[in-house]
C-alpha cells in the first residue's frame, strides 16, 4: 500500500507545516526516517536541571519561613508596644511603620518565586516552539504521548515546578531507545516521586519506622500510590494479572526512592546535584521480595530497578503500551492485529520502543482509509501554529489550552488526558474550537499564501474538494479563510 504523505504528516505528526509534504519519499519512508535519527532540541538548550531548580525551591521556601517568622516576632513586639503607640496616635503621631512585612527575606522569597515561575513559562515556550517548528513531528507526537502515559499534574504544588523537566530530562532522551530505560527515567525522577507519594513513602520495618517506634512518635507508612500506577496505568495496565500483594510488595521494593529535602539542598549551597533523586536507605523496606511471581532479594534501590527492569518486559506491558500507542495513531478502537503485531515486536527486541513503532508504521491497518483520529485541543493548536506559519506566545496559547479543556500538563488524574473523539467533541468544545480557530485565523500573517493554497499545502488535494475548495475560494477575506480551514472537519480529524 502506498503511503500517502498527507496522512503521515496529519495523522502521525503534528500536521504539516507549507512546504512539509513536498519532501521526497512516500509517508512511510518520511515516518521511518525521522525515527532513525535524533531530532535536534535547540529550543531546550540553557534551560535548568530539576536538581538546579529544586535548589532554588528550597531556597525560596526557606526565605519564605525565615519571612514568617520576622512578622510573627514584628507582631510580637508590637502587641507589646500597643498600648504606647496607640496613646501616641491619639496624641497625633504617625503610625510606626509595619517592620515585619516586605522585609529582606519577604523580597528575597518574592524574587525567587518571580524567577521559578519564569523558569516554568520558559519550559512551556520551549516545548511550544519545538512542535511547531520541529522537521520531526512523529518523534514529537511519541513524545507527547509518553509524557501523557506518565501523567503528572502542575495542578499538585510540589509538582508544579517539574512536569516539563520530567518530558524533557526522563522522556526525550528515551523515546527511540529501549522503554526499561524511560521508564526507570520517570520513576526516579522528583515529579513523579512527587506527585504520587512515593518521595515520602517509608518501609514498616525500616530503621526511621523502628526508630520512631521506640521514641513513641507519630510517622508516616507505606505508601502504595505510585507502585499502584506503575502496575496499572504505566506498564501491565489494569487487566495484566497483578494483585493487591503485587502492589503492597512493589511499593516496599521502592521504599527510599525520593528527591532531594531542604537539608540536603542547603548542604548543596550553590552546587548543583547530578540528579533530584534520592535513594534513602534509612526508609527503605529490607528484606526480599515478591512481585508477579518472582523473588528478589534484598538489594537497596537496586530491589526496584529489578522489579521494574521485569515489568518493562512483561508481555502484558507490551500488550498495553502497544493498544494505547495504536488507539493514539491509528483509531479509538485499533485493530486486534496491529496491536498484536507490535507487541510481538517489542517482546522480540526486547522492549525497544522503534520496533513497537516500526511494526505500527510498516502494517497497511495502519494507512486504512477507515483509521482517523479526532485532535485533542493541544494536536488542534499545535497543528494550526504549524499550518499558519504561527509565532509561538506561549502564555496565550497556555491560557488558550485552558480554556479548550487541556490545560498543560494539568490531567485530572494520573491516566492522563482522554483520548478518543468522544472525549473530545462535545458541542461546548466544539464551539470553543470554532472560536480558537477564528482567534488563530486572525493572527496569520495576511501577506502569506491565501487560504485555498495554503489547505491544499497542509491537508493535501484529496482532503481539499467540494464545498470545502469553493469556501476556501470565496472567503471574504483571509482571516475568514483560514478560520474555514482550521475549523474543517478535514482539519479536526486525523484521517
Amino acid at each position: 500500500m502506498s503511503a500517502s504523505k498527507a496522512t503521515a504528516a496529519n495523522r502521525f505528526g503534528l500536521g504539516a507545516r507549507p512546504g512539509e509534504l513536498e519532501r521526497s519519499g512516500d509517508g512511510r519512508e518520511i515516518l521511518l526516517a525521522q525515527l532513525a535519527r535524533s531530532p535536534a532540541h535547540s529550543e531546550f538548550q540553557g534551560l535548568p536541571s530539576s536538581a538546579a531548580t529544586m535548589l532554588l525551591e528550597h531556597k525560596q521556601l526557606a526565605a519564605s519561613r525565615e519571612a514568617r517568622a520576622q512578622r510573627k516576632s514584628a507582631a510580637g513586639a508590637m502587641s507589646a508596644d500597643a498600648a504606647p503607640a496607640m496613646a501616641a496616635q491619639a496624641a497625633g503621631a504617625e503610625p510606626a511603620a509595619d517592620s515585619g512585612r516586605d522585609g529582606p527575606a519577604d523580597r528575597r522569597s518574592a524574587a525567587l518565586r518571580r524567577e521559578l515561575r519564569e523558569q516554568q513559562s520558559r519550559e512551556y515556550a520551549a516545548r511550544f516552539s519545538h512542535a511547531a517548528h520541529t522537521d520531526a513531528p512523529f518523534v514529537e507526537r511519541l513524545v507527547q504521548f509518553w509524557s501523557n502515559h506518565f501523567a503528572v499534574s502542575v495542578d499538585k504544588g510540589d509538582t508544579r515546578l517539574y512536569a516539563a523537566p520530567m518530558e524533557r530530562e526522563a522522556i526525550r532522551p528515551h523515546v527511540l531507545g529501549r522503554f526499561q530505560d524511560m521508564l526507570l527515567a520517570v520513576e526516579t525522577h522528583p515529579a513523579m516521586l512527587r506527585y504520587l507519594d512515593n518521595a515520602i513513602s517509608i518501609g514498616d520495618d525500616s530503621a526511621v519506622a523502628q526508630r520512631a517506634a521506640q521514641l513513641r512518635r507519630e510517622r508516616r507508612g507505606l505508601n502504595e500510590n505510585l507502585a499502584r500506577e506503575i502496575l496499572e496505568l504505566h506498564t501491565l495496565g489494569v487487566d495484566g494479572g497483578y494483585r493487591q500483594d503485587d502492589v503492597i510488595e512493589l511499593a516496599r521494593a521502592i521504599t527510599g526512592w525520593s528527591a532531594l529535602n531542604s537539608n540536603e539542598a542547603q548542604d548543596y549551597g550553590d552546587r548543583a546535584p547530578g540528579s533530584g533523586f534520592v535513594f534513602r536507605a534509612r526508609t527503605h523496606e529490607p528484606g526480599a521480595r515478591r512481585v508477579l511471581g518472582r523473588d528478589y532479594a534484598e538489594g537497596g534501590v537496586e530491589q526496584g530497578r529489578a522489579v521494574l527492569a521485569d515489568l518493562a518486559r512483561h508481555p502484558s506491558t507490551a500488550r498495553h503500551l502497544s493498544f494505547k500507542l495504536a488507539r493514539h495513531f491509528v483509531a479509538d478502537q485499533p485493530p486486534k492485529a496491529l496491536v498484536e503485531r507490535m507487541a510481538q515486536a517489542y517482546l522480540r527486541e526486547a522492549g525497544d520502543l522503534r520496533a513497537m513503532y516500526r511494526a505500527m508504521v510498516e502494517s497497511d491497518a495502519a494507512w486504512s482509509a477507515d483509521a482517523c483520529k479526532f485532535k485533542t485541543p493541544n494536536d488542534f493548536v499545535i497543528s494550526a501554529l504549524r499550518a499558519g506559519e504561527l509565532t509561538v506566545d506561549a502564555r496565550a496559547l497556555t491560557g488558550l489550552l485552558s480554556r479548550l479543556g487541556q490545560p498543560v500538563f494539568t490531567p485530572r488524574s494520573p491516566a492522563g488526558f482522554a483520548d478518543t473523539a468522544a472525549d473530545w467533541s462535545s458541542p461546548d468544545g466544539l464551539w470553543k474550537r470554532i472560536q480558537a480557530a477564528q482567534m488563530l485565523a486572525a493572527r496569520v500573517d495576511g501577506r502569506g499564501a491565501a487560504p485555498y493554497p495554503r489547505a491544499l499545502a497542509v491537508l493535501g488535494e484529496s482532503a481539499v474538494q467540494g464545498d470545502f475548495a469553493i469556501g476556501l475560494r470565496r472567503a471574504g477575506s483571509a482571516s475568514e479563510g483560514h478560520a474555514l480551514l482550521f475549523a474543517s472537519p478535514a482539519f479536526q480529524w486525523r484521517a
